[in-house]
């Protein structure tokens, strides 16, 4: 049995890394009633992208993939404030929040085009 070789660009498995390294950061914070707080709220939106993709792939419908794709598109908004957050707390250095920032940048610009690319699938095509 091949198992296919996992690239950058498989987004289920890049969504997990996300989720993973998002756990990571969260368990690093100190242990302060903001952070605690901050934490708590990041592993929720950070870890939650992975779980709508999942579900966006089994959608019922256009309507209903672009819908879940939307919700992985809120969470990692709300994921990429809460990063900034820290950032600016100074929990941690800025270089080891960068490469997160980064990642978290091109995941929502992923996740726009693909919704807008969803939604122009569903348009009539138009008359010559």
């Amino acid at each position: 049995m091949n198992k296919k070789p996992t690239t950058k660009y498989d987004l289920e498995e890049r969504l997990i890394e996300f989720a993973v390294r998002i756990i990571d950061t969260a368990e690093a914070l100190p242990k302060t009633v903001a952070s605690k707080n901050l934490s708590g709220q990041i592993v929720r939106s950070g870890t939650s992208p992975a779980l709508n993709y999942a579900e966006a792939q089994s959608a019922e419908s256009k309507a209903d993939f672009v819908h879940k794709m939307k919700i992985c598109l809120k969470e990692l908004r709300e994921t990429f404030v809460c990063l900034k957050i820290i950032k600016r707390k100074g929990y941690f250095n800025a270089a080891r929040l960068k490469p997160l920032l980064n990642e978290n940048g091109e995941l929502v610009s992923i996740f726009v085009k693909s919704i807008q690319t969803a939604k122009n699938n569903n348009l009539p095509k138009q008359a010559s």
